[in-house]
């Protein structure tokens, strides 16, 4: 039996953010509300206060390959000079269970298909005429997020807000140099909220960094670091306001997304209208119906992301001749 294994620099040069990328994660979407994935939950374990690793997974119908994604979080590796996160999947065959390939990627395919996921959300949901866009974080999820945008809305300005000023000072020279638009650092949240169209939250935070009364008509909002209990960025009384609200898969976000706080305050509850993006890509609902809509797409991250990407990943790989073979 031969099992494919490829690196991370192999597998950046095999799949990069662009269109067939992002068409792979919204079919991700599509499966899902077509009823065509099986996906258990979240395995989560804590290691410690500052470290955990997540195990996802979906077996889609059709697909000749599932994968088994684990990813770590130990925030405390940056004093060491490592990354905060890593990870890799391994691809399973559908028909036989065995391995077929192991991909080394170090996250860069959760960086990449979390971005994407974004970008799927704001081709629905976003107005179509963007002129300002803000960030609130200044990591790697902020980059990938802004970048994907890019792939379906033209904006001409970008603000960015973070704790750490010297990491946002290195994120607008680098986002600058990338986009060749305007980058600003904004004044404040509130300032960042009210001059934005598209607004992506990308933080650890476990209180509200945006507040409901900063809501203004043709506003939509991708929040995108709230993944497990606990953690919020939104003032919950925005799912109360928002027009149209929308998740990746509602009993996760209701777990572990902004859905979480809006169940436990009351603010939402078994008959609120809440869509899943699938239902959206799919065709079965409507994203946005008019431009001065406030719309909410809460995304904790999904197994069938992770298959689809990986399955993307390989292909590509293949096609290139990239990787090593191993007999085992």
């Amino acid at each position: 039996m031969t099992v494919l294994v490829l690196t991370e620099a192999e597998l950046r040069q095999a799949v990069s953010m662009d269109q067939s990328s992002l068409k792979q994660v919204e079919n991700a979407f599509t499966w899902l509300a077509q009823d065509k994935v099986s996906m258990p939950p979240v395995m989560h374990i804590e290691v410690d206060a500052q470290s955990d690793v997540d195990i996802k997974s979906a077996y889609v119908r059709g697909l000749d390959a599932f994968a088994v994604k684990l990813a770590s979080g130990f925030f405390g590796n940056p004093s060491l000079g490592l990354s905060s996160s890593s990870g890799m999947m391994v691809l399973m065959s559908s028909k036989t269970g065995f391995c077929e390939a192991v991909l080394l990627d170090n996250g860069y395919l959760t960086d990449l298909r979390t971005g994407l996921a974004g970008a799927v959300a704001a081709r629905y949901l976003a107005p179509q005429s963007v002129q300002t866009v803000g960030v609130i974080g200044a990591g790697a999820q902020a980059r990938y997020q802004i970048e994907s945008l890019r792939l379906v809305r033209d904006f001409g300005r970008l603000l960015v807000s973070g704790r750490s000023p010297e990491r946002v000072e290195a994120y607008v020279a680098q986002m600058h140099s990338l986009l060749g638009i305007e980058v600003v650092a904004a004044e404040s949240v509130r300032q960042l909220v009210s001059e934005s169209q598209v607004v992506v939250t990308t933080t650890q935070s476990k209180s509200p960094v945006i507040d409901a009364a900063w809501l203004h008509p043709g506003l939509h909002i991708t929040a995108m670091g709230s993944d497990l209990p606990g953690k919020q960025e939104l003032d919950a009384r925005i799912l109360k306001e928002a027009d149209t609200i929308v998740c990746d898969r509602k009993p996760q976000c209701l777990l572990g997304g902004e859905l979480q706080h809006g169940l436990a305050g009351g603010i939402i509850d078994d008959n609120t209208e809440i869509t899943e993006l699938g239902q959206i890509t799919s065709g079965q609902l409507p994203g946005r119906t008019h431009a001065h809509q406030v719309t909410l797409c809460d995304l904790t991250g999904t197994g069938v992301q992770d298959t689809a990407i990986a399955v993307l990943a390989r292909e590509k790989a293949l096609a290139a001749g990239l990787g090593v073979s191993i007999e085992t």
